[in-house]
């Protein structure tokens, strides 16, 4: 499919919508999960639209950062869209933003994946890749891929100011990822996971910033409830 048809398709995509009318953008940077996350949005009643048109980020209501893949190859293509600015000005509005996966990572300082490149820097932090053994000698397998548990860290006050609120502690989510985020420090993140012996953060919020490690949209019922939450905290704002 050549880059002209996707132009064309986007096009016609948004003609079909009243810009005003879009809840979330699904910010579309070459990369990453994006249709599943729109079924997910859909599902839950979102009108949502995959775009990399600025204009329509800027005028949505909240915008979603999907993501697999290489963190450098990410923030080349951000940066070549024009993209990286827009998420960062976005943010700053105060309106609903959410990253999923590598889309969670993007946000921080650094990451040492294939040397250092730099992130979006809107959080301080880097993201690492897993050691090959935990302390006690474990080999923790690359990648980390499958259901697990995310629990609240210290004393989970975060935890039911996000939108996790009506999830239990120790649910199963789905993730799949060989790098994880080490926040500078952990103020804001929610929940802490644990894979071969070796514990990692794996959800955060910041203002009106909710980012999570593991995938929301492949996470069966328990992350639909997620996305429920991201369109009420939606209406909310409106």
């Amino acid at each position: 499919m050549t880059s002209e048809h996707n132009f064309c398709q986007e096009v016609l995509t948004v003609e079909r919508y009243n810009i005003s009318m879009i809840d979330v953008a699904i910010i579309d940077y070459k990369m990453g999960n994006l249709f599943s996350v729109q079924r997910a949005c859909e599902n839950v009643g979102l009108n949502s639209l995959i775009t990399s048109d600025i204009n329509i980020i800027e005028k949505s209501r909240a915008i979603i950062l999907p993501g697999v893949g290489s963190f450098a190859e990410a923030m080349k293509n951000l940066d070549s869209l024009g993209l990286s600015d827009a998420i960062r000005a976005f943010i700053k509005t105060g309106k609903p933003f959410m990253g999923v996966c590598l889309g969670f990572q993007l946000l921080y300082t650094e990451s040492e994946e294939f040397g250092l490149t730099k992130g979006l820097d809107i959080l301080e932090g880097t993201v690492k890749k897993f050691p090959l053994h935990t302390s006690d000698g474990t080999l923790i397998r690359v990648p980390h891929i499958g259901w697990n548990q995310i629990f609240p860290l210290n004393n989970g006050n975060l935890w039911n100011d996000s939108l996790l609120f009506n999830i239990p502690p120790g649910e199963y989510m789905y993730f799949v990822h060989s790098y994880y985020v080490s926040p500078k420090n952990n103020q804001h993140t929610i929940t802490k996971t644990e894979y071969s012996g070796f514990e990692f953060c794996s959800c955060i919020k910041k203002d009106n910033i909710f980012a999570t490690q593991f995938h929301p949209e492949k996470s069966a019922a328990v992350g639909l409830k997620i996305y429920k939450q991201f369109s009420n905290y939606i209406e909310k704002y409106k």
